[in-house]
């Protein structure tokens, strides 16, 4: 059974490598097909008049997932480009606005927001300051000539996740919830689900899914990416109803699933989203971790700033990331690889190529990759 952990592995790393490859210079974004092509040629601004700027939404930097994959992406970039960057952390949404404002003062070039809740604050910034660039992570509501959209089918992603879980659980209840009712979120919820309905149609089995109602758009959320308290008892509530694999759709707030699992003594494990928790966890709970949901933010903010900063026009078509182009992904099982079926991994290759196909359908109301 160890191969099937290796080869998941390397198709992991395969994915990452074709991100890297597409995103690690200037990306020149189609509407129509989300690729991340092309490369920088020459600089249409000095690196010393370039500043790339980032802010947070309320859960931080330090949340292993959006916001600090945001923030790396623009260290990276201002790194390549030889140039020195302006953060703005935000404790509370009511420091959304003065962050702005903040940053704008700076002289910052390009403004990247990680987080949906911010989309009003940037289009209010936006439209008076249209000679400030913004990267809006998460959105494609915002139609104006300074304002990048990018955007994940992380519900294709979500969707090997599910088939995933489904088929390692051994009492056959999966749970998951999400931070709060917000398309970013619930997109995960929809394809997570769906994957596991697939591997019920697909294996004659019947795995109950807690947490998410697709075809009513309900299910359970923390209201927040903050609420540790408030996402341990939801996950305690989880395995109270039998469930051994947790799905955290919730940012840094796997912690507290993490933590409700440790004290139960339950055998069940979490899977995370947006990066390799394994990777990135720092709150001692990487033994708990199954897998994560891959939303490759860093690579393309990277990529985003390199371009706005080597073309004299800010190019706004939109960029979306795909399971065929590398932008979401699954990672990989690490020290569950032996605890899975040996035939999975060949499964998830049939699953994925399917998807990018279009053979097997991933839709969710949740879409942010279609205006």
């Amino acid at each position: 059974m160890r191969s099937s952990g290796r080869l998941l592995s390397a198709t992991t790393i395969a994915v990452t490598a074709l991100v890297l490859a597409a995103c690690g210079s200037a990306p020149a974004a189609s509407p129509s097909t989300g690729s991340v092509t092309g490369a920088a040629t020459g600089t249409a601004v000095a690196a010393s008049k370039f500043l790339p700027c980032v802010m947070s939404d309320s859960g931080g930097f330090n949340d292993h997932s959006f916001n600090e994959q945001t923030l790396n992406g623009v260290k990276a970039a201002a790194s390549k480009l030889g140039t020195s960057f302006k953060t703005a952390e935000a404790k509370t949404p009511t420091d959304y606005t003065p962050n702005l404002t903040n940053l704008i003062q700076q002289g910052c070039s390009i403004i990247v927001a990680p987080s949906f809740n911010l989309v009003a604050n940037v289009k209010t910034a936006a439209l008076a300051h249209p000679n400030v660039n913004f990267a809006m992570v998460d959105d494609n509501s915002i139609d104006l000539p300074n304002v990048k959209d990018i955007v994940y089918a992380t519900d294709q992603a979500a969707f090997l996740a599910g088939y995933s879980a489904a088929a390692y659980t051994k009492t056959g209840v999966v749970a998951l919830y999400g931070g709060q009712q917000i398309p970013p979120v619930t997109i995960f919820m929809d394809g997570f689900v769906d994957g596991i309905a697939y591997y019920n149609k697909k294996n004659n089995k019947d795995v109950k899914a807690l947490g998410w109602d697709e075809k009513a758009q309900n299910g359970s959320f923390i209201g927040n990416f903050t609420d540790q308290n408030a996402a341990k008892t939801t996950t305690e509530n989880e395995l109270d109803q039998n469930a051994d694999v947790i799905a955290a759709l919730a940012s840094g707030l796997y912690q507290g699933t993490g933590a409700a699992i440790r004290s139960s003594g339950k055998k069940a494990v979490l899977i995370g989203t947006d990066s390799d928790l394994f990777e990135t966890d720092t709150a001692g709970y990487k033994d708990l971790v199954f897998t994560s949901i891959l939303k490759n933010v860093q690579p393309t903010v990277t990529a985003v700033i390199e371009q706005a900063a080597s073309e004299a026009k800010f190019d706004n078509a939109p960029y979306i990331g795909t399971l065929k182009n590398g932008g979401v992904g699954l990672a990989p099982f690490h020290d569950y690889a032996e605890n899975v079926t040996s035939t999975l991994a060949d499964q998830l290759k049939i699953v994925t190529a399917g998807i990018i196909d279009g053979s097997i359908t991933v839709e969710s109301p949740s879409s942010l990759t279609k205006k």
